[in-house]
């Protein structure tokens, strides 16, 4: 074991995968620059050489469908945005190419490309730098779509991705690229699809995914000073979820609050409130409920994203009123952090 930060333990996956697989390539914008993507692409040039860790041209279509010619040819590509809303100009070639090409080749070809993205959020943003799409690239059949949390989780997964053989969405949280953890070495692949359970409780269930996974581990401290105790469930993918995992917590615990740093309409938390509510309805004892994102852009301005994002407060003052309790000092033990656009004191950047 070694502590890492996220940031560390996505470059330590892109160095155990390169030197394990000379077929491993790295590529996109700023991997070779000095900041190295957050850092997370440190010293891969120096290491591995320039045919195999590049900058490219500001061609996003046209760099992606470079990848999965490549991965036809038997590379496997990581290709790396430092903004998710940069990766739209390149949908057409992940959803009608990339993520089809196993199915329409009757499983004969593979297409093992890791798309690499860096969500956004805070600092003034704004509408087109800090989007969540992740229910995007969930709804289209043949591609796995990654959220990890942790450290462990981001190199376990990084490297499940890369090895897998059809194309990973990657999708990472700037704001957790500074939290540190303990990181097992060398090769470190975390299944995809399994939950983490995260916490273990009897009164409600709370599936988190990427950074609202703090966050709720923030809300349940504070809940268990009122005698509550939550089950948190970290869903690490969202394409595909676990659902056994998610419907035995729900029969244990009868209530269920699902967390989403989306969009609320079309959510993946939707989707998990839809399933649980057709599959497991007697075992639900009081309505499900979600927490996500206003369906409205980010502003940009800092007076007008107060209050904007779902916080440890919202969570544990929504758990208070589904089990009927008062809200009490909510407020004052779960203020919104001052500036209240990073996570907390423990994040000095980058953003």
């Amino acid at each position: 074991m070694t502590a890492l930060n996220f940031a560390a333990a996505i470059n330590q996956a892109l160095h155990v995968a390169m030197e394990m697989d000379p077929t491993v390539i790295c590529y996109g914008l700023g991997v070779t620059d000095p900041k190295a993507v957050f850092g997370t692409t440190a010293n891969l040039e120096a290491r591995f050489g320039k045919a195999r860790v590049f900058d490219m041209p500001t061609a996003e279509n046209a760099m992606t469908g470079v990848a999965i010619g490549a991965s036809l040819g038997g590379i496997r590509p990581v290709m790396v945005h430092q903004r998710l809303d940069f990766f739209l100009l390149a949908m057409d070639q992940l959803v009608n190419a990339a993520a089809k090409w196993h199915y329409m080749f009757g499983s004969q070809c593979s297409v093992p490309i890791t798309i690499r993205l860096i969500l956004g959020r805070g600092w003034g943003q704004g509408p087109t730098h800090s989007q969540n799409l992740q229910a995007w690239f969930a709804h289209i059949p043949g591609l796995k779509v990654v959220m990890p949390s942790t450290p462990e989780d981001a190199k376990g997964l990084l490297l499940a991705s890369i090895f897998d053989p059809n194309p990973v969405v990657f999708l990472e949280h700037r704001w957790l690229h500074n939290a540190v953890g303990d990181v097992p070495d060398g090769d470190l692949r975390t299944p995809i699809g399994p939950l983490r359970l995260a916490r273990r409780g009897g009164d409600i269930t709370i599936v988190a995914m990427s950074y609202l996974t703090v966050e709720a581990l923030h809300a349940i401290r504070y809940l268990e000073t009122r005698g509550i105790d939550c089950e948190l469930l970290d869903l690490r993918t969202v394409n595909p979820i676990d659902w056994p995992g998610i419907y035995a917590s729900v029969e244990k615990t009868g209530k269920l609050l699902v967390l989403d740093t989306g969009y609320g309409t079309g959510s993946v938390a939707g989707e998990i409130i839809a399933r649980v509510a057709m599959e497991r309805m007697p075992s639900l004892r009081c309505a499900p409920v979600r927490l996500a994102m206003p369906d409205v852009p980010e502003p940009t301005s800092f007076a007008l994203t107060q209050g904007f994002h779902v916080r440890a407060g919202d969570i544990a003052a929504t758990v208070l009123q589904m089990l009927g309790c008062e809200l009490a000092d909510v407020a004052e033990k779960l203020p919104e952090p001052i500036p209240h656009d990073v996570p907390g004191s423990w994040f000095t950047g980058p953003f």
